[in-house]
C-alpha cells in the first residue's frame, strides 16, 4: 500500500511540475531558514555546558545599594576576601577558584616582544572545576606555584616555535620572570571567558603585585570573578538566605559602611548558574560580552513564521487544484476508496515533497553558513546539525512539515462527492476561496512585520552612530597607559605635541565607550558644613587636558588649569550631577565646597551633560578628579590624543614613533574612538543584518506562493479574459483587474501588520535611554514596497495572459 501511494504521489508531482517545483522550493527556503536560526539558537544555548560539572557550578555576584535602598551596581565579580571566607563558613562548597583579568599585557622572550589580551590571573582549582584540557604538564600542580603561567599551543608556537616550551622563562611587562608550567588546549568557543595566558593567582600574594594582605582586606576591589563548585543536586540558592549575615560577620570593620551601620543594608551577594551568564546575565562587568535570551526568541520565531510561509504556500497551492484533480479523487472513491485512504494519499505526498525539501535545506543550510558568519560576525558550525537531537529534529521535521501543510489540502479533497465530480458539477466553494486568501493575508502580514522591524533597527542603530554625543569622537587615538610610561609622561606628552598634527593629549581612568562603574561617597557644602550626597556620583580620573582633548564644552566655572595648583583638589561636575544635589542652575555650584573619596576641595567648575556610555544607558551624574601623585599610577589607565585628521597615516607614524622612543619593550597598540562606538553597538548590527535577510527570505516565499497561486487562479479565467478582449477590453484594464483581488489582500495584511509591528518595536526600543520616534512613513513604506512587491508577480502572470492571442482561449468553446 504504502509503494502505491508512494508512486502516485510521485506521478502528482512530475504531473503539475510548476506547483511541485513552488512547493519544494518554498519548503527547501523555509526550513533552511529554520536550520540556520536552529544553529544560532542551539550554539548560543550551548554555552558552559561542555563542563561536565556546568550545572554544579555557580557564580558568586554582588551589588551595591545607595542610601535609599536602590541598587546602584550589579558586578560579576566580588573583592577579593570573599572566596577564603566563604570557603570557610560553607563547608558544603566542594571547591572555589578566581579568576582576575589581567588586561593587555606585554611579554618578552629572548628578543621577541607580543602584547597579549586574553591575559588573566588563575588558581590552580580553575583545572578541578572547569573543564580546560592540558596537553602538556600537571594539572594538579600547574599554577600551584607563584610565577608559573599555562599558555594555549598556538601562544606556545608563536613563542618558541617547535622546541619543548615547559620550563621556558617568559618576562611579563620587563618586571617579572614567569615560567611555562604546561600548555593547555583553547576555550571552546561557546565558553563564557576566554584565556590564551593563565598567570598562577598565588603570584599575588607577593607583595610588590597585590600582597597577601590585600587579598584577604581589600574588600572595594570587585574585580575577581569567584566561582564555587557544589555537591550534585546541592540547592545553591538556598545559600542566598545566609548571605547577609555572612557579610555582616566579616564585612563590619570596613571603614567604606560606617560605624555601626550594617553592610548588608549597601551590599548583596549573589548566586548565578554557570549555564546562565552567557544569555541571561547583563551585569555591569563581565569578562566578555554575553548573548541576549531576547534575541534567541525573536530569530526563533522568525524562524517558525518563515516555515508557516512556506506551509501556507503549500496549502493554498494544493486546494487551488483541487478541480484539477477532482475526477481522479471521484473515480477512486467510486472504485472504492476509503476517505482515509484519500487523506493518506495526499499527507504522503506533502510528506514526500518536505522529505525532499529537508535533504536540500541540509546541504543548503551547509553551503551558506559560511557566508551567515560573514554577516552577523557569528562562528557557527554545521557540526552542530550532528547533535543526536538535532538528527531527530531532522527525521520529525518532514513528518510535521508534511501533515501540517498537507491535513487541510487533504481534508477538503477527501470530502468530493463522486457523483457531483464524474457529473462535472463540482465546484470549489467559497469557503475555499476565502480560506486562501486568509493564508494569503497572514503569509503578507508576517513579511510587512518583517519589514517594518527591519527599517527602524537600522533606524536606531543609525541613529545611535549618528548621534550627537556631547563630545567630539572624531580622530581621538586611545591606547592603554602603561606603569612603564609613568616618570616620564610629561616627557612623552611634550614629545607628541611637538607634530603640529598632534592637538591634544591626555590622561584618564576611563575613556568614552567603557561603563562608569566607580563612584565612592560624596558630600556638598550645606551652611557651615558638608553633608552626605544620597544620589550615586560615578567617578573619573583625569588630567587637566581631558575635557580639551574631547571638546568638552564648560557651561559654568572654568576648566582645569595647570595655572592653578588648587585644582588637585578640585572637582569637575556634570549638568546631571548638578540637579541631582539640587541646585537651581550649574552656576550655584560652582566654588562650593566639596568632598569626594574623603578629598576635600572646591568645585571648579560644570561640563555640559554628554554619553560618556553606549545610549542603552542614560546620562549618570559623573564627577572629575585629578588623582594625587601617588594615585596616579594607578588610577590611570588610558591614553587619548586628539589628532587634526588632516594625515591620519603620517600622525599614527609619528605617535609610534615616539612611543617606541620611551617604551621600547611595549608593543604599540591603539584604537581609534569611533571604532569603538561601532563596536558598543554590533549585537543591533547583527541583529539588523539578520533581520534584512530572513525579511527578504519571508517576502520572497510569500511572493513565490503569490506567483504560482495567480498563475493558477489566471488559468482558470483565461476564456474570461479571452471574451473582455473580444469586446475591446485593453491590456491594462486586464492587468487591474487581474490585480485587484491580490492587492487588496495585501492592503489588508498591512493594516494588521502594523499594530503588531508598532508594539514590538516599541517594546525592543525601550532598551535604549536614547531612541527614534516611531514614525508613519515607515509602516507606509513598508506597505507600498509590499504591494509593489505583489503587483510585480502578479503583473508577471497577468501580462502573459492579457497579450494571449484570444481566438486559443475561446477556440475550445
Amino acid at each position: 500500500m504504502l509503494k502505491n501511494y508512494l508512486k502516485i504521489a510521485f506521478r502528482n508531482l512530475t504531473k503539475y511540475k510548476f506547483i511541485s517545483f513552488i512547493n519544494l522550493f518554498g519548503l527547501t527556503i523555509g526550513i533552511t531558514c529554520c536550520l540556520l536560526i536552529l544553529t544560532y539558537i542551539v550554539h548560543e544555548e550551548s554555552y558552559d555546558r561542555y563542563n561536565t560539572k556546568a550545572d554544579r557550578i555557580w557564580r558568586v555576584t554582588r551589588s551595591f545599594n545607595n542610601k535609599e535602598g536602590i541598587v546602584s551596581l550589579h558586578l560579576g565579580a566580588v573583592a577579593p576576601p570573599f572566596a577564603p571566607y566563604l570557603q570557610n563558613d560553607f563547608p558544603d562548597i566542594q571547591k572555589i577558584t578566581r579568576i582576575l583579568p589581567n588586561g593587555t599585557s606585554a611579554f618578552h622572550y629572548e628578543d621577541k616582544i607580543f602584547n597579549e589580551k586574553d591575559i588573566n590571573f588563575a588558581d590552580n582549582n580553575l583545572f578541578s572545576v572547569f573543564d580546560v584540557p592540558l596537553i602538556k604538564g600537571d594539572r594538579t600542580t600547574a599554577l600551584e606555584q607563584p610565577f608559573t603561567m599555562v599558555m594555549t599551543e598556538a601562544i606556545a608556537k608563536k613563542y618558541f616555535g617547535d622546541a619543548d616550551p615547559i620550563n621556558k622563562v617568559v618576562r611579563l611587562d620587563n618586571q617579572y620572570n614567569f615560567r611555562v608550567s604546561a600548555i593547555m588546549a583553547p576555550l571552546p568557543e561557546n565558553s563564557h571567558f576566554h584565556a590564551d595566558i593563565l598567570l598562577s593567582f598565588n603570584t599575588l600574594k607577593d607583595s610588590a603585585i597585590y600582597g597577601e594582605k590585600g587579598l584577604m582586606t581589600n574588600w572595594g576591589n570587585n574585580a575577581f570573578y569567584t566561582y564555587l563548585l557544589f555537591p550534585e543536586n546541592y540547592p545553591a540558592k538556598t545559600l542566598e538566605e545566609r548571605f547577609p549575615a555572612f557579610l555582616d560577620r566579616h564585612m563590619a570593620g570596613d571603614d567604606g559602611y560606617g560605624k555601626g551601620s550594617k553592610p548588608s543594608t549597601l551590599t548583596r551577594l549573589y548566586l548565578q548558574q554557570l549555564t546562565d551568564i552567557h544569555l541571561h546575565s547583563h551585569l555591569d562587568e563581565e569578562l566578555e560580552q554575553n548573548g541576549d535570551s531576547g534575541r534567541v526568541t525573536i530569530f526563533g520565531a522568525i524562524a517558525l513564521f518563515i516555515l508557516l510561509i512556506a506551509c501556507i504556500n503549500y496549502m493554498n497551492l494544493s486546494t487551488a487544484r483541487s478541480t484539477l484533480r477532482a475526477r481522479e479523487i471521484g473515480i477512486r472513491k467510486v472504485s472504492g476508496a476509503q476517505r482515509g485512504e484519500i487523506i493518506t494519499q495526499f499527507l504522503t505526498e506533502s510528506v514526500l515533497i518536505s522529505f525532499v525539501a529537508t535533504l536540500l535545506a541540509v546541504v543548503l543550510t551547509i553551503l551558506t553558513l559560511p557566508s551567515i558568519n560573514d554577516l552577523t560576525g557569528l562562528h557557527l558550525s554545521a557540526h552542530i546539525l550532528q547533535q543526536p537531537t538535532i538528527i531527530a529534529l531532522l527525521v520529525v521535521t518532514p513528518i510535521v512539515v508534511g501533515i501540517l501543510s498537507g491535513l487541510y489540502p487533504a481534508l477538503f479533497l477527501s470530502s468530493f462527492q463522486p457523483v457531483k465530480v464524474l457529473k462535472g458539477l463540482f465546484k470549489a466553494g467559497s469557503n475555499t476561496v476565502n480560506f486562501r486568501k486568509v493564508l494569503v493575508v497572514l503569509q503578507f502580514a508576517i513579511s510587512i512585520v518583517l519589514l517594518i522591524s527591519t527599517a527602524i533597527v537600522f533606524q536606531q542603530l543609525h541613529y545611535m552612530q549618528n548621534a550627537a554625543l556631547g563630545f567630539d569622537k572624531e580622530h581621538i587615538l586611545t591606547m592603554g597607559y602603561p606603569n612603564g610610561l609613568y616618570k616620564n609622561y610629561e616627557s612623552f606628552r611634550t614629545t607628541l605635541l611637538q607634530d603640529p598634527h598632534v592637538l591634544q593629549v591626555t590622561r584618564s581612568s576611563r575613556i568614552p565607550t567603557g561603563r562608569l562603574l566607580d563612584e565612592q561617597g560624596a558630600s556638598t557644602e550645606s551652611g557651615d558644613s558638608l553633608r552626605p550626597v544620597t544620589a550615586d556620583i560615578k567617578y573619573v580620573a583625569v588630567d587637566h587636558d581631558f575635557l580639551k582633548t574631547y571638546g568638552i564644552p564648560v557651561v559654568a566655572g572654568r576648566d582645569y588649569s595647570r595655572d592653578y595648583s588648587t585644582d588637585s583638589t578640585g572637582f569637575l561636575l556634570n549638568v546631571a550631577a548638578t540637579k541631582v544635589l539640587g541646585v537651581k542652575t550649574p552656576q550655584e555650584m560652582v566654588g562650593r565646597h566639596f568632598s569626594y573619596g574623603g578629598v576635600k576641595g572646591r568645585v571648579v567648575g560644570i561640563m555640559r551633560d554628554f554619553n560618556f556610555e553606549s545610549m542603552h544607558q542614560a546620562i549618570l551624574p559623573i564627577i572629575f578628579i585629578i588623582p594625587s601623585a601617588a594615585q596616579a599610577a594607578n588610577n590611570y589607565g588610558n591614553i587619548s590624543i586628539k589628532l587634526a585628521g588632516s594625515d591620519i597615516k603620517a600622525s599614527v607614524a609619528y605617535v609610534e614613533k615616539t612611543w617606541k622612543r620611551f617604551l621600547p619593550e611595549t608593543p604599540f597598540e591603539y584604537t581609534f574612538l569611533d571604532d569603538r562606538f561601532d563596536k558598543l553597538y554590533k549585537s543591533e548590527q547583527q541583529q539588523g543584518s539578520l533581520f534584512t535577510t530572513f525579511a527578504g527570505i519571508a517576502i520572497f516565499i510569500a511572493c513565490l506562493g503569490l506567483l504560482g497561486l495567480s498563475a493558477f487562479s489566471i488559468s482558470q479565467r483565461i476564456k474570461e479574459i479571452g471574451v473582455r478582449k473580444v469586446l475591446g477590453a485593453s491590456t491594462g484594464s486586464i492587468v487591474t483587474l487581474l490585480s485587484t483581488d491580490f492587492l487588496r489582500l495585501v492592503a489588508i495584511a498591512s493594516l494588521i501588520a502594523f499594530p503588531i509591528a508598532w508594539y514590538a518595536m516599541h517594546n525592543w526600543l525601550r532598551d535604549f535611554a536614547y531612541r527614534i520616534s516611531i514614525e508613519w512613513w515607515v509602516f507606509l513604506g513598508a506597505g507600498i514596497l509590499a504591494a509593489a512587491v505583489a503587483l510585480v508577480t502578479i503583473s508577471i502572470q497577468a501580462i502573459k495572459a492579457a497579450v494571449a492571442n484570444p481566438v486559443k482561449a475561446l477556440r475550445s468553446e
